[in-house]
């Protein structure tokens, strides 16, 4: 199958064009979606005007409705946030609240829309907080219907309080490189086999 479609969203507090770590970390995985036949879009949330709160349209020209629409038409969503106090980026919060809306969403055989879609989750910063991080976000877009596949995080931690970044380092730490190409491997295996046999509708 090679008609598998990504949609990747980029959480920087950074709007366009500005210089992305988030945005070096999650090309790379998508770059190994797209060698495995996968068509590739990311979406920096920054640039748009999401309104806070949890329904599917919150109005007065809220960008949300035609994201949602891009996250219904894709197999993958790559989640990308920096770490900012030890959290995910505010706009992280806000896509994962925003995605709770989607989560009522059923399809003809009653099943939840996003029950048959996988997540993987990057994160970057200099400072601590990846694997908390990446715990909460999971949890997140598993509540709203996300499959995670095994291994589907990647992430880069620089030294505490040093000030460097992802986009900075001369070259991609080999580790880093292996989590993503893992990432990328495991997320397309488990969006074939859901899109072969998705999940059941559940019995009322």
């Amino acid at each position: 199958m090679t008609d598998l479609r990504v949609l990747a969203f980029n959480c920087s507090l950074k709007p366009s064009p500005a210089e992305s770590s988030t945005d070096l970390l999650i090309g790379q995985v998508l770059g190994e979606l797209e060698r495995a036949g996968a068509t590739t879009d990311t979406v920096r949330l920054a640039d748009f005007d999401i309104k806070p709160g949890v329904e599917k349209d919150m109005g007065n020209g809220d960008a949300w409705p035609s994201i949602a629409s891009k996250v219904r038409e894709a197999d993958i969503l790559v989640f990308g946030t920096p770490t900012w106090l030890g959290h995910p980026s505010s706009i992280a919060q806000r896509a994962l609240e925003r995605l709770n809306a989607e989560s009522s969403q059923t399809d003809d055989n009653g099943v939840p829309v996003l029950f048959g879609k996988v997540a993987v989750v990057a994160v970057v910063g200099n400072e601590d907080g990846a694997h908390a991080i990446i715990a909460d976000t999971f949890q997140g877009l598993n509540d709203c219907g996300f499959s995670i596949p095994a291994h589907g995080a990647t992430y880069w931690n620089g030294e505490a309080m040093s000030g460097d970044d992802y986009k900075d380092l001369d070259e991609t730490p080999s580790a880093v490189d292996g989590t993503n190409k893992t990432s990328a491997h495991n997320a397309v295996h488990l969006a074939r086999l859901l899109r072969e046999s998705g999940y059941p509708a559940t019995s009322s």
